[in-house]
């Protein structure tokens, strides 16, 4: 049973992906500013092409790629200090 004080791993999710988008916002918005490139510095991993997979009714194509840049774990690490102090 969760104790009172303890906090709602939901709202932990919540910042964790907010800190991600914003991240991600503000990487590609300093791409091309050359004091501020750095940021944008990171790896994109995942599926070239996408997985089609035809059922004859159904068609499902899956695909999966995730761009990691500076700017977004340093979202990621200020969200958690932000939830941390809430």
């Amino acid at each position: 049973m969760k104790g009172a004080g303890s906090k709602n791993t939901w709202a932990l999710f919540l910042f964790v992906l907010t800190g991600i988008v914003l991240g991600g916002f503000i990487a590609m918005m300093t791409e091309n500013v050359p004091a501020l490139s750095w940021l944008s510095y990171g790896q994109t991993f995942g599926f070239d092409s996408p997985i089609i997979l035809n059922l004859g009714m159904v068609v499902i194509t899956f695909g999966l790629s995730i761009k990691i840049t500076i700017a977004s774990i340093i979202g990621v690490v200020l969200a958690i200090f932000i939830y941390r102090f809430l």
